[in-house]
């Protein structure tokens, strides 16, 4: 992350900008943080998969024990869902721009918790291994967090959804 600042420098807008604009913009970077956790969340899954079907422990890989199929299960049927979640709504932004905005705001706040499901579920299948950077996973620990408050968390983007919706007032 960063900052820049431009002093007394020459600028002109884009074309077509204003708020229409900037609301395109911010529905597509949601969009995309969304589309970004989906993908961080599935190679989390995929790592931890992996490795309870390596590590041994009491003679037995720990993927064959009760708990750790269901953590695996439990992420994978988290995450599945949100493939169509996050199609329909870049769906939407190409061909239903009276639906985007609400979609954006729907992909993006549920990603971001069931991003955050998996990525502690993943970790805890690794158990002590899983903050370290043998297993790598705190890459993707570290993106999903980061996708989750980019453009506005889950909490602020629901209340953004509501008002949409005119549940409550602007």
């Amino acid at each position: 992350m960063g900052e820049l600042r431009l002093s007394g420098v020459a600028a002109e807008p884009l074309p077509g900008s204003g708020p229409e604009t900037t609301r395109r913009i911010v529905d597509a970077g949601r969009i995309m943080l969304a589309a970004d956790t989906l993908g961080a969340g599935a190679a989390m899954i995929e790592q931890a998969v992996a490795y309870a079907g390596q590590r041994v422990q009491f003679g037995r890989p720990i993927g064959s024990f009760q708990a750790v199929k269901h953590m695996c299960a439990e992420m994978a049927a988290a995450l599945e869902p949100c493939r169509s979640l996050v199609w329909y709504a870049a769906h939407a932004f190409d061909h239903m721009p009276d639906e985007a905005p609400l979609m954006a705001c729907h992909a993006k706040s549920h990603l971001s918790e069931v991003g955050r499901l998996v990525a502690r579920t993943s970790t805890e299948v690794h158990g002590g291994m899983g903050f370290t950077d043998l297993a790598g996973l705190h890459f993707w620990f570290k993106r999903i967090g980061l996708d989750r408050q980019l453009l506005g968390g889950p909490e602020t983007v629901r209340n953004e959804a509501a008002r949409l919706q005119g549940w409550i007032a602007a």
